[in-house]
């Protein structure tokens, strides 16, 4: 961190403790929110949701080469291969927007290009299948619909976007990768890999598997055995291991996997503080902001509801799937349709925590284009969606 940044730091934190009136009950409440918010967090997402992820991001980095990461999301890779690819990536993986980014690093990391490694970081937590499912039974099929197409949408126009702002930046740093670039030799076959690979990515799946409405399908089937599923997979992964991976492969493995967790983990708990200061756990109308400000905001489907409903979405932290009960509540509260999906598009693609690290593996000035693009985009298709719906 430089002088400048820690100077902010240290200006920030004095002044938020002459300035914050500790002593006010709305205060002290907004506090143990936002304590009780990262608890949460911690127990329901970091240890089932982000260790798993960190594992799949270390891999990432150390056991699939540069020149196969470069041949599907590079830049010289065929866009509608590595488009196709990043946008529907997140229907099989029911993770949050924090989950997500160990994963979204280790490939721009390996060098994915802006645009694919962006259009999998949207993708990911927004269309997984329970989500979808889950909207269209309680909010509808209409609103079910239009989130699907629309996450979609989003993730192939605003990875393109990216892609054709930050060009010039992109054909260096592709460059840079190309050069060093090299087939890294091991002792597994192709298949090996594979196998090993959806192997993490199957117990990341179980372990995540969130228990349905209604006691019935096949889906409540896989949750009844899903730690069973789990634990088997994590056995065959040990298996793996030993046989097909030596110790300085292991040793590396988990040295790139601290790595993502040492980068990923502080801000993402920072943000998770701040969060639920502000706004509380989901659910509950304990954080500093109340929550009937929010409603009287995002009323109608005029253009400057839809916006507020997008900046709201884009900086409140949901986990996964809490964002359809929380829209009910607001609908209930007068929340208008257009509103409604405009902080479905933008709410489980971004949070505040997510974006500091996101800030932390591209940079602040694509981070504020990323983000402005999902406001900006999801603004649109609510104004749109609300007078198709009127």
């Amino acid at each position: 961190m430089s002088r400048l940044n820690k100077l902010a730091l240290y200006v920030i934190v004095f002044l938020a403790a002459v300035l914050i009136p500790f002593d006010a009950a709305s205060v002290q409440e907004a506090i143990l929110e936002a304590f009780a918010l990262t608890q949460y967090y911690a127990r329901e997402h970091v240890i089932f949701c982000l260790i798993p992820a960190f594992f799949i991001a270390g891999a990432i980095a150390d056991f699939i080469s540069q020149d196969a990461v470069l041949k599907y999301f590079g830049s010289k890779a065929k866009k509608w291969v590595s488009y196709s690819v990043a946008s529907v990536s997140g229907t099989i993986l029911a993770v949050c927007s924090c989950t997500i980014l160990p994963l979204f690093a280790g490939i721009y990391k390996r060098g994915a290009g802006i645009g694919p490694a962006i259009a999998f970081l949207y993708s990911g937590p927004a269309i997984n299948v329970l989500a979808i499912l889950l909207t269209a039974r309680v909010l509808g099929w209409q609103m079910g619909l239009a989130r699907i197409v629309g996450a979609v949408v989003f993730a192939i126009v605003i990875g393109l976007l990216m892609a054709v702002i930050f060009k010039e930046e992109e054909q260096e740093r592709m460059d840079d990768f190309v050069q060093t670039a090299s087939e890294e030799s091991n002792n597994r076959s192709g298949l090996q890999n594979i196998i090993y690979f959806a192997t993490m990515v199957l117990i990341l799946i179980f372990v995540t598997w969130t228990e349905p409405e209604q006691a019935v399908g096949l889906w409540q089937a896989i949750y009844s055995v899903k730690w069973y599923l789990a634990g088997g997979l994590f056995l065959v992964l040990l298996g793996q291991l030993y046989f097909w991976f030596d110790r300085e492969e292991i040793s590396s493995w988990l040295d790139s996997t601290w790595e993502f967790a040492e980068l990923i983990a502080p801000l993402l708990l920072a943000g998770v503080l701040i969060a639920g200061f502000l706004m509380g756990r989901p659910g509950t109308e304990a954080g500093l902001i109340p929550p009937e400000w929010i409603s009287s905001l995002v009323g109608g489907n005029s253009l400057l509801a839809n916006f507020v409903a997008s900046i709201l979405g884009a900086f409140m932290y949901f986990a996964t799937l809490t964002e359809i009960p929380i829209l009910q509540g607001l609908l209930g509260l007068g929340m208008g349709e257009g509103p409604a999906l405009a902080l479905l598009l933008a709410g489980p693609a971004l949070s505040l925590p997510n974006m500091l690290v996101i800030r932390s593996v591209i940079g602040t000035k694509k981070t504020a284009v990323f983000v402005v693009l999902v406001v900006i985009m999801s603004t649109i298709s609510g104004v749109i969606y609300g007078n198709l719906v009127l």
